[in-house]
């Protein structure tokens, strides 16, 4: 069944206006106008975050439905497909951001607009504890892309998470996967979008 729908969460101070995030609605404005698009600006607190998501996907059809994720809105993708079982691509995707965002407690600054700023409460790791999940349910339903290169998260403990799963494992490249032009075919291949007339 093609997918109608497409769900995509940034990452940790990111926004819809990451580079990856447009790259994606570009190709599905331009190649799969017929699918709904969703890119919603997520809340700082994952509690928030994940209730606005489920609420906003509730009356889409589950099985055709697929979501993306970058970082930490990877492991918020990965909650969201064990929670509804569709597929997910993730892209360097955070897989113990309770551990290593707690770092982060305090004020913060918007990668895309240095005049946002907001506070990640210490509330905040016990959410992203309670959105932990176990081994994947679907693991032939999600795909992972990995960065050897990634300068923030260990490509280790990501090949580990999604054991099971499709991995296309990077050499090189780095966190943001700014060479993610080579790999956005891959993805939507896998995504297998409602075609355009």
């Amino acid at each position: 069944m093609a997918i109608t729908h497409l769900l995509y969460l940034h990452g940790f101070r990111s926004s819809p206006q990451s580079a990856k995030a447009r790259q994606v609605a570009a190709r599905v404005h331009a190649d799969h106008p017929d699918v709904t698009w969703w890119c919603p600006q997520l809340p700082p607190s994952p509690q928030a975050a994940m209730n606005m998501v489920l609420q906003g996907i509730s009356a889409w059809p589950q099985a055709a439905m697929a979501v993306v994720g970058s970082s930490l809105g990877g492991f918020y993708a990965t909650s969201v497909a064990q929670a509804v079982g569709c597929s997910a691509v993730m892209l360097n995707p955070a897989v113990h951001p309770a551990r290593d965002l707690a770092k982060y407690i305090g004020e913060q600054v918007s990668w895309h607009d240095p005049n946002e700023r907001f506070f990640f409460e210490p509330a905040f790791v016990d959410q992203l504890r309670a959105l932990e999940t176990g081994p994947l349910l679907h693991p032939e339903k999600c795909f992972a892309v990995i960065a050897k290169g990634d300068e923030v998260l260990d490509w280790r403990e990501m090949t580990a998470r999604y054991a099971g799963a499709r991995i296309k494992l990077l050499e090189g490249s780095d966190h943001a996967l700014t060479d993610f032009d080579a790999h956005i075919d891959e993805v939507f291949d896998f995504l297998d979008l409602l075609p355009g007339l």
